[in-house]
């Protein structure tokens, strides 16, 4: 696309959302190259070092040496080349080509970047705006399709309404190099225990009943009662669109649960793309993606890339120091501590096999954080002949067009592994306190 954004285009852009390392904005103008596209702009943290993008690769040795196998990411210049053939070339082949959107960058000026964010400051939630801010330093953005509509954006025929879920980690960790002490991973999602921590810290301001556990379980019956959950309690994880527009759920996460005026302010604008009567269209859209969820079977490929995790963090963060080079600061712990431990084994395998380990771990990551957008289109009686495929609500007798595409899919950085360990104990600590 031979266009540069620049100052007097930053009008045209409205916030949509952001999580821990990006912001969405979304196309409000009239240009036809625009429409129905959002913007993902990379942030950074408030106080923090600023990036310097120069023309070597972004990427540090040890990741060069990670990621030796993909030559275009190994060779990329700046971070949003990177985040760009990362999706492209590693997360794409794995979700499936139909359902991931690498995008496309775009170049940008500093000034835009600054009006930006001057205009959307105010939508932004107050504890995103105190920890982290534009990173000024890019130059150039991420334009890809906005999921929450259909090709041919709102002028397109009939509502288009979308729901966004953050499914979270699928399954439960085996990892025979988990300590003992925390057996309870066993049995006991991330998920549920991360809970604990954020109601501890004051992120959320109560427990969500969400397990993923269910939505990725092939029931059906325990799907719709994790949909059910997460529309009671949407937090981050749950969001829906209509023609474009957020309708329910937070913008940048910690809502409060889904309270008698939310719902019905939700119910009223299901009128005329859900026909039920009044009071029984919540229940019937919930039906409606729990249905899809189950025959579209798209959780099971994100489920076994998940699965690449076969060390857990706390097998995985020894071959990261084997990486690195320095002495594992883990086992130097457990030694100071007099604690016995089995991880002398990792420390002793070919640095291929430690390459492997950390890759699938950060790969698993990636899917273990990302979204899932599920938009659907009313059908007329008849119609014929659509690419998309094809959900029938049985409780309102309408047939919709669908199409799913996963998002958020970021390349996360090596040096990420240190915090995934800090954070696993600090939610092992957080739960272990009220068993």
């Amino acid at each position: 696309m031979e266009v540069k954004l620049e100052r007097k285009d930053a009008a045209n852009w409205s916030y949509r959302g952001e999580g821990a390392a990006n912001i969405v904005l979304a196309y409000t103008g009239s240009s036809p190259a625009f429409t129905g596209k959002v913007m993902r702009i990379a942030k950074k943290e408030r106080n923090g070092s600023p990036n310097c993008d120069s023309k070597q690769s972004v990427l540090t040795e040890e990741e060069r040496l990670l990621w030796r196998d993909v030559q275009e990411l190994v060779a990329s210049t700046t971070k949003e080349i990177a985040e760009q053939i990362y999706t492209q070339l590693v997360m794409s082949p794995l979700l499936g080509p139909k359902h991931v959107d690498a995008g496309m960058r775009v170049p940008v000026t500093r000034e835009f970047l600054e009006c930006v964010e001057k205009n959307v400051i105010k939508q932004r939630p107050p504890w995103r705006v105190d920890v982290s801010t534009f990173d000024m330093e890019r130059d150039s953005v991420i334009i890809m399709s906005d999921h929450s509509l259909f090709p041919g954006g709102v002028l397109g025929d009939g509502p288009c309404i979308s729901v966004e879920i953050k499914p979270k980690c699928g399954f439960l960790p085996l990892s025979k190099f988990m300590a003992e002490g925390n057996s309870v991973k066993r049995s006991t999602t991330r998920f549920r225990m991360h809970q604990i921590l954020k109601l501890r810290e004051q992120e959320i301001s109560e427990l969500s009943e969400y397990d993923p556990l269910d939505l990725f379980s092939g029931s059906k019956e325990r799907i719709h009662k994790a949909i059910k959950d997460l529309y009671n309690t949407p937090q981050n994880n749950f969001r829906v669109f209509l023609n474009g527009s957020l309708i329910f759920g937070g913008s940048g996460g910690g809502t409060e649960k889904t309270n008698a005026v939310v719902g019905k302010a939700f119910e009223d604008m299901l009128e005329g793309i859900i026909q039920a009567k009044d009071g029984l269209r919540t229940m019937s859209f919930i039906q409606l993606v729990s249905e899809t969820v189950y025959c579209s079977r798209v959780l099971d490929e994100l489920l076994e890339v998940q699965k690449f995790d076969n060390f857990d963090i706390e097998g995985a963060i020894h071959a990261y120091y084997n990486i690195i080079s320095q002495p594992c600061a883990v086992c130097q712990q457990l030694d100071e501590a007099g604690l016995p431990h089995r991880y002398s084994s990792l420390h002793s395998i070919h640095m291929d096999e430690s390459l492997k380990i950390v890759k699938d771990y950060l790969i698993a990551a990636t899917a273990k954080d990302c979204s899932l957008m599920i938009s659907f289109r009313p059908t007329e009686d008849g119609e014929f002949g659509s690419p998309y495929s094809h959900a029938y609500l049985q409780s309102t007798n309408q047939s919709f067009n669908y199409k799913v595409n996963f998002i958020d899919l970021d390349l996360r950085p090596l040096k990420k592994m240190e915090d995934y360990y800090e954070l696993d104990k600090k939610i092992l600590n957080s739960y272990s306190r009220i068993l």
